[in-house]
């Protein structure tokens, strides 16, 4: 197929393509002559990866490309998912935190009023060194294979001392039942992931389960929150099908 087919096919510009290509993301076509290229189905597959990477990962061009490259090479499905997985934005409250205050600016500041007093620094410490140890505790005691150079690791300690410096401590203990629920989600994911033998489809698939599906996990569990709350409390959800009361 030539640029525009493969341009309708997989409804990223004609522009979008060269400059994936330029930037070593989109392998090149197969020359016809000077002024004609032929691509294939192999080039439409690869695009919906990289607008993946970057649209729903949130992966600048460098990075992507990385992925791309880890991708092409002769790795088993545990390394593709591991290279996957390990790329893609790690979530933080203590970001989200930032976030909440004036759109994360000034990245170095935290605690949410930027107090850059020595008793402040030093609790901040305490509470991060905590926050690694319960981390770690928890990795052990639910028995999880975790690497060294996991993301995850510091990131969830970083959480987890955010909350701590709000006044909602979590314990190890505290964390145990919800760390068995992310278990049994983890384990419906790559049911997901079963029988996927291209490396490039896996890498693709695993974008979706990470990013498109985390909002329908979190939204699950607002709707079945919401349900705890009528149910605890004794009340009945209005029907949907029912008039307003006037």
């Amino acid at each position: 197929m030539r640029i525009s087919e493969l341009s309708r096919r997989s409804g990223v510009p004609v522009a979008t393509i060269k400059y994936y290509r330029r930037e070593g993301l989109l392998p090149e076509g197969r020359a016809l002559n000077p002024t004609a290229v032929e691509y294939g189905e192999e080039h439409i597959q690869r695009l919906r990866l990289i607008r993946s990477l970057i649209q729903l990962g949130g992966l600048s061009v460098a990075r992507t490309r990385e992925v791309l490259e880890a991708v092409d090479r002769p790795l088993d499905a545990f390394e593709t998912l591991g290279v996957v997985h390990h790329a893609l934005p790690v979530p933080s409250a203590d970001k989200a935190g930032k976030g909440g205050q004036g759109g994360g600016q000034g990245g170095g500041q935290r605690g949410g009023q930027g107090d850059s007093s020595p008793d402040s620094a030093a609790d901040e410490t305490v509470s991060d060194e905590g926050a690694a140890v319960r981390v770690e505790t928890l990795i052990d005691s639910m028995g999880w294979q975790i690497s060294d150079e996991s993301p995850h690791r510091p990131a969830l300690a970083e959480s987890l001392a955010a909350l701590a410096r709000l006044g909602a401590e979590y314990t190890t203990d505290d964390l145990i039942p919800y760390a068995r629920l992310a278990t049994a989600t983890a384990d419906l994911d790559f049911m997901r992931l079963d029988g996927i033998d291209d490396r490039i489809a896996l890498a693709e698939r695993a974008v979706f389960l990470t990013v498109l599906f985390e909002p329908v996990v979190r939204l699950l569990r607002r709707l079945a929150q919401e349900d705890a709350n009528h149910r605890r409390h004794h009340r009945r959800a209005s029907d949907r099908s029912e008039p307003p009361a006037e």
